[in-house]
């Protein structure tokens, strides 16, 4: 029988690795008998992990974006030129970010979000001081303070002062001089309202519209002419030239110190509570009833001034609702003013002066034939609750509506940020 060759193990073509321990042969090599005398081959190693590849610095691959940083970009200017976290906090609301968005970013509520953009924007650290050349001498700071709230009392004094010595000269005056005493107490008395509400408390960061000067002469003048003149209205005929309601006015300009007061006293609470409220919703739980407390305040005070303003010498008075009412309306009107909202107050006297307007309008129509029916209204409350009706309820109604609205606008933390 022919002998078979018995078969060769199959060989590596790959050339060896030169220092390579025998066994150790290439992946071709796996089936291949170890040879008689030669060290046992290694076991398999688990496939091996990739290469470490070494990148540069720049290459890393990063994470999820940093959500603050990106607010942080977006609102750069706001939180560069905020003096503190409070006034981020109220321009993150202004801008819509509520607690609620807060959450997203990792934070409790908006005022914990503010604080972690104030303490990472970068500030002019690097910048050299400028040599300051004597140490600020803190007595003068004081007197200085001193004088300067001195000289806002008294300009918010002003008003009530300059009203009072013209209608004393005004009730001793006649003739032609009477008429130069009117003028001259006008415009005293306008240059001294402008004095008192463009500085200290009551003063606005913006100019309010002319149609809030407009408005506000409108609804003067009628407090001190409408009711006498919606009653000649009323008669059929106008007459001789009636004698104005001057307690009122007085009332209404001596009002302007307690209007600034209640002003100073609302934002200096109001910057408190946003300083330790927890959240958006706690500042504005707490700031709506500050609000009102301050208004009734006010009106308590004013309610005081109508009442007492008659006991002066050479004046005539008028009824209280109307007054009180005008005071609300146009305390509310300057206090959203003073706080960024200058036009709601706008449309509100705007809307006050023009119902008073239309309602002696609709009583000059009702002259006409055939149109008595215009003047159906407007003589229908006159003849049943009093001249004094028309101007109470227009004036009330727009406070209030004013009041509703001032709630919702100053309930926000944006509406206390330092401007």
């Amino acid at each position: 029988m022919a002998d078979h060759p018995e078969p060769r193990p199959t060989r590596s073509t790959a050339p060896a690795t030169p220092g390579a321990a025998p066994g150790a042969a290439s992946a071709t090599t796996r089936t291949a008998p170890v040879a008689a005398g030669a060290a046992p081959a290694a076991p398999a190693a688990a496939p091996a992990a990739a290469p470490a590849v070494t990148t540069a610095p720049g290459d890393v691959r990063r994470g999820p974006a940093d959500p603050v940083k990106v607010l942080l970009h977006r609102h750069r200017q706001l939180c560069e030129r905020a003096v503190d976290p409070l006034e981020i906090a109220a321009g993150l609301e202004a801008h819509g970010v509520t607690d609620r968005t807060a959450a997203r970013f990792r934070h409790r509520d908006v005022f914990s979000l503010a604080d972690e953009l104030y303490a990472r924007v970068p500030r002019d650290e690097d910048r050299a001081p400028a040599p300051a050349a004597t140490p600020p001498d803190a007595g003068a700071e004081d007197r200085r303070g001193r004088w300067q709230g001195a000289v806002r009392s008294l300009t918010a004094l002003l008003p009530g002062a300059v009203c009072a010595l013209v209608l004393a000269a005004h009730a001793r005056a006649s003739g032609p001089l009477l008429l130069a005493v009117t003028a001259t107490g006008v415009a005293a008395l306008a240059a001294a309202l402008v004095a008192a509400v463009r500085s200290g408390p009551l003063r606005a960061p913006t100019r309010a519209p002319l149609v809030t000067y407009a408005a506000t002469a409108v609804l003067v003048l009628y407090a001190a002419y409408g009711d006498g003149l919606l009653d000649q209205l009323i008669r059929g005929g106008l007459d001789a030239p009636w004698p104005p309601v001057t307690a009122p006015l007085l009332a209404l300009a001596a009002a302007v110190a307690p209007a600034a007061l209640c002003a100073r006293l609302f934002a200096v609470r109001a910057r408190r509570l946003l300083a330790s409220s927890r959240g958006l919703d706690d500042f504005t739980a707490r700031a709506r009833p500050l609000l009102l407390v301050v208004v009734a305040v006010y009106l308590a005070a004013l309610t005081g001034l109508v009442a007492a303003a008659p006991l002066l010498p050479g004046t005539r008075p008028g009824a209280l609702v109307p007054a009180v009412a005008l005071g609300a309306l146009l305390f509310l009107a300057r206090l959203l003013a003073v706080h960024g909202f200058p036009y709601a107050g706008s449309a509100a006297l705007a809307a006050a002066a023009a119902a008073q307007v239309l309602a002696c309008l609709s009583l000059l129509i009702g002259w006409l034939p055939g149109c008595g029916l215009v003047a159906l209204p407007a003589r229908r409350i006159v003849e049943t609750w009093g001249a004094a009706a028309v101007p109470g309820a227009v004036c009330g109604a727009a406070a209030l509506a004013l009041l509703v609205h001032a709630t919702a606008a100053l309930g926000r933390a944006s509406a206390h940020a330092r401007t």
